[in-house]
């Protein structure tokens, strides 16, 4: 559940004037010291480079006392400039069903938007309209329409990101709750096959099921607009899909072959691993990137820099823009490549080739989408053959390589050993 507490507010600031860092002090009703910010991203462009003061007219004390005096975390949607629906009379002013017997008059105005996700707190809104806001001093620098539209793409990661912690939390209580199974049991969708991993088959029935559910979260988040519970919505949603597609009772075979798995997964290293390997621990300081992830971002890097010097996507661009849809589609497999790649040694444990597969084959599709773009792009003569040139070679080499690491890991499943 998000925190929404713009009431609290009695006034604050928000400073982006440093590039990839959003800091700011807010004061709440009932508390003498501010609330410290510090976030890594950038607002958006109405407020990137500046430094925002707001006052809050009417501020209600009520602000939890769980709710942390210090937010580190990643930005959300931070702006001055989000479009709302503004009543022109207020809900006291209706009487009894007044509202419904008349049509109440309304205007579209301007709504502050400070959004972020806190590594203490989670999710965190304060939107109003009422607030009172000053700019302060002159800007640092200016965001581009492609550098915000790259922030609104991280934000929305920040957002799913924050989703799939959520799930994984709610996960982890079921599995609390049934003791024995391994985690994808209690979801419902491992076959539980004792002794066997899972197989490449079903982890796509998983991969369906989670797309399905974040489908489903998704629309019912754009229905329901400002006022959506992402927490509520996300546990409703994994509620009925464990209704409608309900895991079957393990075996007792099956769940002896789970707590062997649970048990395995979360045993700490004995001494002897330690002196097997003695650069162990300093290894787990430094988190483990991929080279093909390195690879693959420095590229991204590189491409969206050019597409900005060389104006590749004109300012009133549509999304369907094919030099648009190269730079989001690159942008979603370097995305999808992280998430199966980094952070644990290759090759990973036979019990996450499948899932790995999985995910790796989704970042093969979002390449395939960057190669059919470079095509639109050539086709509508909106690159040269210079610029698409060498985008073509390093796309199919990264295709590649991404399959060689699926047929790597088909190879090892099928092998069935570590």
């Amino acid at each position: 559940m998000a925190w929404r507490i713009d009431q609290h507010v009695v006034r604050g600031e928000i400073d982006n004037r440093m590039r990839g860092r959003t800091v700011g002090r807010i004061w709440f009703a009932g508390r003498a010291e501010p609330m410290e910010l510090e976030l890594r991203g950038d607002c958006w462009r109405d407020l990137a480079g500046r430094r925002l003061e707001f006052v809050n007219p009417e501020p209600q004390p009520g602000l939890p006392a769980n709710f942390a005096a210090r937010q580190a975390g990643e930005v959300g949607d931070i702006t001055a400039s989000r479009k709302v629906k503004v009543r022109g009379i207020p809900f006291e002013g209706l009487r009894g069903d007044e509202e419904g017997a008349r049509e109440v008059p309304w205007h579209w105005g301007n709504a502050l938007r400070l959004e972020w996700f806190s590594e203490t707190n989670g999710r965190v809104v304060i939107e109003s309209v009422g607030f009172e806001l000053k700019i302060v001093g002159e800007p640092t620098w200016e965001m581009s329409a492609a550098e915000e539209e790259r922030q609104k793409h991280a934000n929305a990661a920040a957002r799913d990101g924050y989703m799939a912690q959520q799930e994984e939390a709610w996960l982890n209580d079921r599995a609390r709750d049934n003791p024995g199974k391994r985690p994808a049991d209690v979801h419902g969708d491992a076959a539980g096959r004792p002794g066997q991993p899972m197989t490449e088959a079903e982890a796509d029935a998983m991969q369906a099921r989670s797309d399905l559910l974040n489908d489903r979260v998704q629309a019912r988040i754009e229905r329901e607009g400002d006022a959506a519970d992402h927490a509520k919505i996300l546990e409703e949603e994994i509620e009925r899909l464990n209704r409608e597609y309900p895991a079957p009772e393990p075996t007792p075979e099956q769940r002896a072959r789970n707590e062997a798995w649970l048990e395995e997964f979360n045993r700490a290293p004995d001494a002897d691993e330690d002196l097997d390997h003695p650069d162990a621990e300093a290894e787990d300081d430094q988190p483990y990137e991929h080279p093909l992830v390195a690879r693959i971002t420095d590229l991204l890097d590189t491409w969206r820099a050019q597409a900005e010097a060389e104006e590749w996507i004109p300012e009133d661009a549509v999304p369907e823009h094919p030099a648009q849809e190269l730079i989001h589609a690159v942008w979603r497999a370097t995305v999808k490549l992280a998430v199966a790649l980094n952070g644990r040694r290759w090759p990973p444990d036979l019990d996450f080739c499948a899932l790995t597969i999985v995910q790796l084959k989704k970042a093969r599709e979002y390449l395939d989408d960057a190669l059919r773009a470079t095509e639109s792009c050539h086709e509508e003569k909106l690159l040269t053959p210079e610029q698409l040139g060498p985008i073509l070679v390093d796309l199919i080499d990264l295709a590649h390589d991404a399959n060689a690491l699926i047929a790597e890991l088909r190879e090892k499943l099928e092998r069935g050993t570590d």
